[in-house]
């Protein structure tokens, strides 16, 4: 059996290969902090044998309740990803295996979603007459920041969308494809209709660092950037410093910043009830937005989630929650799951990037919806 992560997004320690049914590892902790949970690797071994795996450090990883009916996601081809059976076992460990169909096949914590599909989406998108793409700064390893400007920037309505703050969270740049493809789709009546009343300014990875490095929730130099908003730096965030600088530019009306969450099994926002400008009007809207996500995609449910900060009391370093205070706009977090929408379980795939890709198809309907009500 060989292992081997040294590419785009590759995370795993091999410990010992030497006994074929438990072979051991560790997820390697993210660069200059000390996160971990992604894990992303390339097994090779024989077709038709059974391995098995254990990665040692499970119940030391940043969130050990995300291993609770957890199922490790594998593919022979990278394209189609499907689930294998995974235990977390007594003594903390998570153990997996399978019967090897092809010589090779790879492990992720989930579907990743490689820097090169990101560079494809942003090369693609800016061939559509309604789309523009910006740099509009470096990372700290000196990638780009990209922007997508969609829409006419005379437009009123200013609507902000991120993703992938934390780079292990790829599910929300699956959502973000969909989001942007479906916005740049001339046939769709509902996004040509919503582009005729505001433009949409997307990022589809903030942190395309960390991404490429492997990393679950930090940058290049180990900052949080989802606790940055506040205070950013040229020095240790420079990700958020660049897009809160493009933001305070065009204003926003709208803010939704996407995420994975670990140990919740559902899809769910948090909003800025905490923030010391909460108002009637963006309770309102944050209403109206989750009942029109709820009719049009049944993915989405808002009995389980984040339990809601005190009047005043929100974390302000949050990007949400900043948004939300600065501009005093409807802001949400949308947050989906690494393991299987609860609801709604495929026991084959689990929650994937196809699911991801869909529901950020129809975040555009409650954004249509509402435009009118914005500011």
């Amino acid at each position: 059996m060989r292992i081997n992560s040294s590419f785009d997004s590759g995370n795993i320690e091999v410990v010992s290969t030497d006994n074929p049914s438990n072979i051991t590892l560790n997820v390697r902790t993210d660069s200059n902090s000390d996160f971990k949970q992604w894990f992303h690797f390339k097994a090779h071994g024989e077709a038709g044998k059974t391995y098995g795996y254990e990665i040692l450090n499970a119940k030391d990883c940043s969130y050990v309740d995300g291993w609770e009916n957890y199922q490790v996601v594998a593919s022979y081809d990278r394209q189609y990803w499907f689930r294998v059976d995974t235990e977390f076992t007594a003594d903390k460990t998570l153990k997996f295996k399978h019967q090897f169909e092809q010589a090779t096949m790879f492990f992720a914590y989930f579907e990743p979603y490689s820097y090169e599909r990101h560079l494809n989406l942003i090369q693609a998108a800016q061939l559509s007459d309604i789309a523009e793409h910006r740099v509009i700064g470096q990372t700290v390893d000196g990638r780009d920041m990209d922007l997508l400007v969609i829409g006419n920037e005379s437009k009123e309505r200013k609507i902000w969308i991120t993703a992938r703050q934390h780079p292990g969270e790829t599910m929300a740049e699956w959502c973000a494809e969909g989001l942007v493809e479906r916005l740049l789709d001339p046939n769709d009546a509902l996004s040509r209709s919503l582009l005729e009343k505001a433009v949409l300014y997307v990022v589809p990875n903030m942190n395309v660092d960390g991404s490429y490095r492997g990393n679950l929730r930090s940058n290049a130099a180990g900052a949080n950037l989802n606790r940055e908003w506040q205070n950013p730096s040229l020095e240790k965030s420079p990700e958020v410093y660049h897009v809160r600088e493009m933001m305070k530019s065009t204003g926003v009306d709208a803010y939704l910043d996407i995420h994975g969450d670990e140990a919740l099994p559902y899809v769910f926002v948090a909003g800025t009830e905490g923030v010391p400008s909460y108002s009637d009007e963006v309770k309102s809207l944050e209403e109206e937005f989750k009942s029109i996500l709820m009719a049009v995609n049944p993915d989405f449910q808002d009995e389980y989630g984040y339990d809601k900060d005190e009047p005043g009391k929100a974390n302000l370093t949050v990007a949400n929650s900043w948004v939300g205070e600065e501009f005093k706009c409807l802001s949400y977090t949308l947050e989906m799951p690494f393991k299987e929408n609860a609801n709604l379980p495929n026991a084959e795939t689990g929650w994937s990037g196809e699911r991801s890709y869909l529901l950020g198809q129809t975040l555009l309907n409650p954004l249509y919806q509402l435009v009118d009500k914005l500011r």
